[in-house]
């Protein structure tokens, strides 16, 4: 264990900036202790101002930062839901139509399906869509399994397409895969 010394007069010196004392004179005399002091606390109480200001300007920084994270959340999907009023809007329009033969709801159909296809594909909203491809449990969710003639796992039929978002999946592709034909 270590003994605690008390500080010496020259380690109290040496803590204490030096305050402008002329040679030859000692710490001791007076007036000088007196200067020291003053000088150390107008430096204590500068060192204590420039924490008080970084402290201030690092919770403004914090808050800022919440602030704008917030807002992001907020209103991450503005541009999306912007784009997606315009499909609203093709819809609203077929439906206000009073009298139309099926084939102009089918045309009409078909453009609002391809404004929203647009829409999706500028935001990489991406069709799962895996016919005859390898079951993959990751993307896709089987629904049944028929024995079929095609290899095993191999995705007959697609009851749902699934949607991905970049790399995300949003929901899996309900599908019917392929299992082995039992002998009998």
């Amino acid at each position: 264990m270590q003994e605690h010394t008390p500080p010496t007069d020259a380690n109290a010196d040496a803590a204490i900036p030096d305050a402008g004392i002329a040679e030859g004179t000692t710490p001791y005399e007076e007036g000088s202790l007196e200067a020291r002091l003053a000088t150390a606390e107008t430096l204590a109480r500068d060192q204590r101002d420039a924490f008080l200001r970084a402290k201030a300007e690092t919770d403004n920084v914090r808050k800022r930062a919440s602030q704008d994270l917030q807002q992001a959340r907020k209103y991450a999907l503005e541009s999306f839901a912007s784009e997606l009023l315009a499909v609203k809007d093709s819809i609203d329009a077929a439906l206000n139509i009073q009298q139309s033969d099926v084939a102009s709801y089918r045309n009409g159909i078909e453009i609002t399906a391809r404004q929203l296809a647009s829409v999706m594909e500028k935001f990489h909203v991406v069709e799962i869509n895996p016919a005859g491809e390898k079951f993959d449990p990751n993307r896709h969710q089987a629904i049944s399994a028929l024995e079929s003639d095609e290899a095993p796992n191999t995705v007959l039929s697609v009851m749902q397409k699934g949607y991905a978002l970049h790399d995300r999946v949003l929901r899996p592709a309900f599908v019917t895969v392929a299992k082995a034909r039992q002998p009998g």
